[in-house]
């Protein structure tokens, strides 16, 4: 049987996942410092609660949520505040973090806390606790759970998508979290589900992970309406609307979002941590990583405390390699580089990858030919060489108008296909920021 995929355009990068696929998750040493960043999610940055000096222990809330669309931040280790001040952040800026300094003779166990009984909770109740919890998506993104989880009530929700695909090269935190944890899957899809009056989903998995697909198919609950389906390998499958595409054949329309076409998607590790946080109430201050790479000596899915510095993530992977060359947060098709190894891991941090030089060689930058594989790549079917084109020329907001730059996913799929090796998805990138900055002015 053909297996489902979305069908038209997307691209086939070097899968790269043999370097981590069969790593089993193991937790890292305590760094001496973790610096945590109060902007870690879309929507309003958390506002912080504490001053320098204070002593905090594991999970305490240190920030506040700002907003309905903003969620708290918790301590991932017991130690002193040592400073509020401007950090790195893995956007590339400098922005107000709390840094802590760990405790080194603390056990770094959490103060004993109430577990909620979600059974007895309303669907209010079940937001709330999410939202206390700091829950964002670990996918990348870091949109709020609670405001996913919360459609407004004219958006009428018939399914949950569960993505597994984990389509980036190189990252296998979701494999192993399915591997290793798949009945916290099956829980926090049960919350889910009852959050959103749902009685159906559907979890997507690409064909490359054949023992998460017999493990998650073997730990389905028999009272579970959920089906396991495996997915052909392509990218950018993981995307929301190419995931929806593929296992039920709904096209999201342009400038909407998941709920207009009937459907909730959350990637797998938001999903278990959801179950996490009610089967120990501890919030999110920890999480799976993929620490990879041929430029690190060794590659490893690790257990890491949010705030975890990468020089702290290298050291606990061997160090670097001798022709290590580039850092990236995240995967290398979306991820970007980083500059400053003081820059610390995210909630949505789904891995770092670390590139030696054969990889991350320079290449020169030519005319664009209009060949058009920039087309036939695109999945959202927009014209990447018109828009890179405009972008040279600084002609931000005809790209917007007239090429609808808005429905760009940076992807990378263009990038990766270009002969004349045009960087067309960073050009997208610095595009948009620029609209953005223009629109707040």
């Amino acid at each position: 049987m053909k297996l489902k995929d979305f069908f038209r355009n997307g691209v086939h990068p070097p899968e790269m996942k043999e370097l981590t696929a069969s790593s089993k998750t193991r937790r890292i040493p305590f760094p001496s410092e973790v610096v945590l960043p109060l902007s870690q999610h879309i929507g309003a940055p958390s506002v912080a609660l504490v001053r320098e000096g204070d002593r905090v222990e594991r999970g305490d809330v240190i920030a506040e949520a700002n907003g309905y669309v903003s969620v708290p931040l918790h301590a991932s280790v017991s130690g002193t505040v040592s400073k509020i001040a401007r950090g790195p952040h893995p956007n590339g800026s400098f922005s107000p973090a709390i840094f802590i300094k760990v405790d080194q003779f603390s056990a770094q166990e959490p103060r004993p806390r109430m577990i909620p009984d979600w059974h007895d909770l309303d669907t209010k109740q079940l937001l709330q606790a999410i939202q206390d919890g700091g829950l964002v998506g670990l996918g990348g993104a870091g949109f709020p759970t609670h405001v996913k989880l919360a459609p407004p009530p004219d958006q009428k929700i018939d399914v949950v998508l569960l993505n597994g695909c984990e389509c980036e090269p190189y990252l296998t935190t979701d494999h192993r979290s399915m591997v290793e944890y798949p009945h916290r899957v099956h829980l926090g899809t049960r919350i889910m589900m009852r959050a959103l009056g749902v009685k159906k989903a559907i979890l997507g998995i690409e064909n490359n992970k054949p023992d998460a697909l017999e493990i998650m198919r073997k730990t389905v609950p028999s009272d579970l309406d959920i089906e396991i389906v495996g997915l052909n390998v392509k990218y950018p499958q993981g995307a929301e609307k190419m995931l929806i595409k593929a296992l039920i054949d709904r096209e999201v329309p342009e400038g909407g979002l998941p709920m207009h076409v009937g459907a909730v998607v959350q990637n797998v590790a938001s999903v278990a941590t959801i179950a996490e946080i009610f089967e120990t109430g501890l919030p999110l201050v920890e999480r799976i990583l993929t620490v990879t790479g041929r430029g690190l000596n060794k590659p490893r899915n690790l257990i890491v405390p949010i705030g975890t510095k990468l020089r702290d993530l290298i050291a606990a992977c061997g160090g670097l390699a001798d022709d290590a060359a580039e850092v990236i947060m995240g995967g290398p098709m979306m991820g970007p580089a980083q500059g400053n190894l003081d820059t610390p891991i995210l909630k949505g941090t789904s891995g770092v990858v670390v590139l030696n030089q054969a990889e991350a060689r320079p290449e020169a930058v030519y005319p664009c030919i209009r060949c058009g594989h920039c087309l036939d790549a695109c999945p959202v079917f927009l014209n990447p060489q018109a828009m890179g084109s405009l972008g040279l020329n600084m002609e931000y907001k005809e790209m917007q108008t007239d090429l609808h730059l808005d429905t760009c996913m940076l992807c990378g799929c263009c990038s990766y296909v270009c002969p004349s090796k045009i960087p067309l998805s960073h050009i997208f990138g610095v595009a948009r920021a620029q609209l953005a900055a223009e629109a707040r002015k």
